[in-house]
């Protein structure tokens, strides 16, 4: 019994670390894409969405399971997971991998926090500690200054945050993921090669830049999404929630190792800030909810 929950556990780890590489890849793919203009960020958007939805389908297809994805996913989700996409590339521009990650990251836990706080949730002190530090963070890190990074790529990021957020909060419990995720993929495309047309004085596309976008697309996000799902299976949401932070952390040191990014002394403070207060807000949700669980608990034992 030791032997396979010990090789649960390395499986559970092993995915999810090979799935948060490949969501801080998206960072570090979308900006060597568009540096030096190699591809234009609308053809880039319209590339990664065909190519995502062509590999979904495809692992959809070898596990016998495509027909469910003709009956999942939905238009709203869709525009919600194009909105992601085209903000995160337009916004690539001109923010750095760990920049934009952390602030992407932080705008998509801040909108599932405030989306329990909608619903009825009761905050824990803890979570507005966390949430109050977490925006403090964002706040110095947007603040004019020599290092402050880009009013309209941090604008667009946030957004992209928002919609990734919003699209994750209409999944929860809508079967299959990877087939309702290869159903919105799908759906999505249609509306990023609308806005490649829209732009068409502007297309640029080159080789590379093609294969980039292709790989973030069809690497990056499609397989990343499946091998993270799979891993979701062995973490509790708490859990889930907090490794998630160390994308930003990830992005950043490839945008050192990769693009020759600076980390500047504003992204690390501000990094600390908003990663640690998003975790204190996450920790104190769950330990909000653990409490209303054992006070439940023991009032039908009582009853």
């Amino acid at each position: 019994m030791r032997l396979v929950g010990d090789h649960t556990a390395l499986r559970t780890a092993s995915l999810t670390g090979i799935a948060l590489v490949a969501f801080a890849a998206n960072s570090l793919l979308c900006r060597l894409a568009l540096s030096d203009e190699r591809i234009d960020a609308a053809s880039y958007t319209s590339l990664r969405l065909l190519s995502g939805a062509a590999t979904l389908w495809v692992i959809l297809a070898f596990s016998g399971h495509s027909s469910k994805a003709k009956k999942d996913g939905s238009w709203i989700s869709a525009a919600m997971l194009f909105l992601y996409a085209a903000a995160f590339s337009f916004a690539y521009l001109t923010l750095d991998a760990g920049t934009g990650a952390l602030i992407l990251f932080g705008a998509v836990q801040a909108t599932m926090i405030l989306a329990g706080f909608i619903e009825g949730h009761r905050p824990h002190v803890l979570e507005w500690v966390g949430l109050v530090g977490a925006f403090a963070g964002l706040v110095y890190l947007v603040s004019p200054g020599i290092s402050a990074p880009a009013p309209l790529g941090s604008l667009l990021m946030a957004v992209a945050g928002i919609a990734w957020g919003i699209y994750s909060l209409r999944g929860r419990g809508s079967g299959d993921p990877v087939a309702v995720t290869a159903a919105n993929f799908a759906r999505a495309a249609p509306f990023a090669v609308v806005v490649s047309l829209l732009v068409l004085p502007d297309l640029q596309i080159t080789v590379r830049g093609a294969w980039l976008a292709v790989a973030s697309g069809a690497v990056a996000s499609g397989m990343g999404y499946v091998l993270w799902y799979a891993a979701l299976k062995g973490l509790t949401t708490t859990r889930a929630a907090v490794v998630q932070l160390s994308v930003p952390v990830l992005a950043a040191i490839g945008g050192v190792l990769f693009l020759s990014e600076a980390i500047t002394a504003r992204l690390v403070l501000s990094s600390i800030v908003i990663l640690g207060g998003v975790a204190v807000a996450i920790w104190g949700r769950d330990y909000a909810l653990r409490i209303t669980a054992e006070t439940s608990s023991g009032r039908r034992r009582i009853s």
